[in-house]
Formats: C-alpha cells, structure tokens, sequence
C-alpha cells in the first residue's frame, strides 16, 4: 500500500469513527434529558414539547448513522474500488475531447452520488419530518422539486465546469488563478440572481401586506441605516410547518423574507427582534466577512489542487488511472471527493467563529429592539422546530453554527 492511500484509508476511518461516535454521544445526552425541561424554560416550554424535541432530535441522529457509513464506503468504492476508473473508460469510447470527457465524468459521478441519496431524502421527509407534524410536501412536490435542482444543477454546474476544466487545460501554470477568479465571479452573480430568478422556481413570494408590522420593520430598517429592495412573505408552509427569516441577494438587490409560519406564530415586537439580529449580521459585516474568508479558502484550495494534479502518487495513491482522456478532471474530481475527510477536524474552528457571529447579532439586536422580544421569539422558535433544548456539549461544540439554546437565552437574559 503506497504512503498516500495508507493516510487516505487512516483518515477516512477516524473521521468515520469520530462522526459516529459524535452522533451516539449527542442522542444519549439528549435521550438522558428527555424527562426534564431545563428550569430556563421550565415556565415556556411543557413537558410534552421537550419530550417531542428530544425525540425528534434522536431521530434525526440515529437515521445519520448509516448516512456516515454510506458516504464513506462510497468514496472507497469511487477511489480505492475504482468507481472512477469505470465511469472514465465507459466515457473514454464516446468521447474524444478532454475537456467533454472530464464533464461527462464529474456529472455522471455527481449524478449517481444524488440518486443515491434520494431514498436517504424521502425517508427524512415522508417518515421522520412527517411523524413529527413538520412535513407539508407531497410525492409530487419531492420530485417536482428534485427536477428542478438537477436540471439547475445540470445548467448553472455544467457552465461553470466547462469554464474551470477549460482553464485546466489551456491556461498553463497559473491556471488555479484563473479558476479561482471564476469561481469568486459565479459565486457573485449566483448571490445577485438567486431572489429574482432561482428562488421563485422552488417558493412564492408575496409582498408583506400587514401595514402595522411593515412600518415597524421599515422604521427599524431606517433606525439601523439599512435599505433593501423590498419586505416579502415566502410560503414556507408548502413544504413545512418550520418557520424562519433571511436576507437574501447582494448590493441592491437585498431582499427580506419571511416565511408565512414564521408570521403566523411571531407577534410583532417579536418579529422586529428576529429581523434586529439578521440586520446584525449585515451592519456587522458578518455577511462580508464569510465571503471574503471563503475566498481566502477557496484560493488556497485551488493552489493545492493546482500542485497535486502534477504529482502522479495523488492519483496512484487513491486508485485511478493517469492515463484518462482528462486528467484535469479527474484531479477536480478527486479533490473535492476527498477534501471533506482532510478537512474534517477542522470544522470546530468553524462553528465557533459562526457562533461568535451569532452572540454579537443577539447584541446588536438587543441594542435597536427588545432582548426580551428576542427571548421570546427564540423560545417559541425552539418549540415550534422542536430544537433539542440540551444538546451534546461536544457535538454542538464541533458541528453547531448557533449556540446552545440555554447559553443563548442566558447571553440575552444579561443583555437585557
């Protein structure tokens, strides 16, 4: 066994080990506080709903464990086992040209990755999601929507592919410069059509039509220094009874959207506290700094990518051939297959830096609406999600982008 894949094999397996064993850990501390609300919520939330968050939280947790197990035999199958090998030579007698080769390659890889997990995504909806009372789609709308993202998928991924197996092949030494270049401008232009061309393919957006709550956002907005292009209702009940609120767009096209459960369940103190904290992540830069440090990444990602495609043990050491019709794609492809195991222990870093964005959005919001309005609207948000109350203190350590409810509501109970 070369050096390469004795570490790849190494890697795959205590990263394997680690989420299982992080996922075990987070369904017995939660099954192990499933008979008593936390006395922080002991007088908002019943008995029943904690017991329903913590049931549903195991739920999700144990269906997560042949998911890491799935995902981790099929990069063995598609490097090691080689997967890739057969999908090149199947395409090698069609396809002549590189850079079609390599497309024909990755989607037919992406494609078979995705058909894999859609009984994964319809036992989640149609079983779990619907057992707790959240799932509003039906089969029709399950796959209506799965049409749509592949045939996206198939549009937007498919030019961008072109562009980056392109510049693999005809732009030289620096060609990672380049790719890097294009995928910071794809990623721009997707954040500036997603509100008014992508997202109304998958939801409505009606324009908030309640003048009372409106004005208080609008005067909140002003209060804050922040212009949008326009305060919208999304029918999030279509496909579940989760409720939320987000920006979305870029520059001037910055939207506000709400789904109508969230309206529905939220008075309006409490909406305009919700909306206060996502206003902070904007006047806070939060937004441009997860942009820029994703740039930052991403840059480094592509220089690596540039220096292993030259080193023939990369290839030999994850089991595929160098003798393909394109060795650039095969290079991305691998790349980004195996990427997520290296990278793995790394995502504690990430969490904490979200969750640092999170406390000072909740400060922010307690500086321009009420802490208590926020409080409020967390603990029925909490409620109607059914988010677990007493997570694993490791697992959300490792994996949550928001901090634990308990030390959140404290956070605000001091700010307040």
């Amino acid at each position: 066994m070369q050096t390469f894949t004795a570490i790849f094999v190494t890697a795959l397996l205590l990263t394997t080990l680690i989420e299982l064993w992080l996922a075990i850990r987070h369904a017995r501390h939660v099954r192990s506080n499933r008979d008593q609300v936390p006395n922080d919520f002991a007088s908002q939330i019943d008995l029943a709903s904690h017991q329903k968050a913590a049931d549903y939280t195991c739920a999700k947790t144990r269906f997560s464990y042949p998911s890491i197990i799935m995902h981790s035999l099929l990069l063995l199958i598609f490097t090691l086992g080689g997967g890739l090998n057969l999908i090149s030579n199947f395409w090698t007698g069609w396809i002549e040209n590189p850079i079609f080769h390599g497309m024909a390659l990755i989607l037919t890889t992406i494609f078979i990755l995705s058909a894999i997990e859609i009984p994964f995504n319809y036992y989640r909806t149609f079983v779990i999601e619907e057992r707790f009372g959240f799932n509003k789609m039906s089969p029709a709308m399950f796959f209506s929507d799965l049409i749509k993202q592949y045939s996206l998928g198939f549009i937007l991924g498919g030019l961008l592919l072109f562009c980056m197996l392109w510049l693999m092949e005809k732009a030289g030494a620096y060609w990672w410069l380049y790719a890097w270049m294009a995928w910071m401008g794809f990623n721009v232009l997707l954040l500036s059509i997603y509100p008014t061309w992508i997202a109304p393919i998958f939801n409505k957006f009606a324009p908030l039509e309640d003048n009372a709550l409106k004005t208080r956002i609008e005067q909140l907005m002003q209060k804050c220094g922040f212009k949008s292009s326009g305060l919208f209702v999304m029918d999030g009940s279509r496909r579940s009874s989760h409720g939320n609120a987000y920006f979305t767009g870029f520059g001037k096209n910055k939207r506000i959207v709400f789904f109508d459960t969230l309206l529905s369940r939220l008075q309006g103190p409490e909406i305009e506290a919700v909306l206060a904290h996502e206003l902070g992540h904007f006047k806070l830069h939060h937004v441009l700094k997860r942009i820029v440090w994703s740039f930052i990444v991403s840059l480094v990602f592509f220089a690596l990518l540039g220096f292993l495609m030259q080193q023939a043990w990369f290839y030999e050491g994850l089991g595929v051939s160098t003798n393909a019709p394109s060795t650039a794609a095969m290079a991305l492809l691998l790349f980004f297959l195996i990427m997520p195991v290296f990278t793995f222990l790394l995502h504690p870093l990430s969490s904490l830096y979200s969750r640092k964005h999170e406390f000072e959005a909740d400060a922010y919001a307690a500086q321009h609406a009420s802490a208590n309005d926020l409080i409020h609207a967390l603990v029925k948000l909490y409620q109607d999600n059914a988010a677990t109350l007493t997570p694993d203190p490791l697992h959300s350590a490792f994996y949550d982008s928001h901090p634990p409810a308990a030390t959140r509501i404290m956070q605000l109970k001091k700010l307040a």
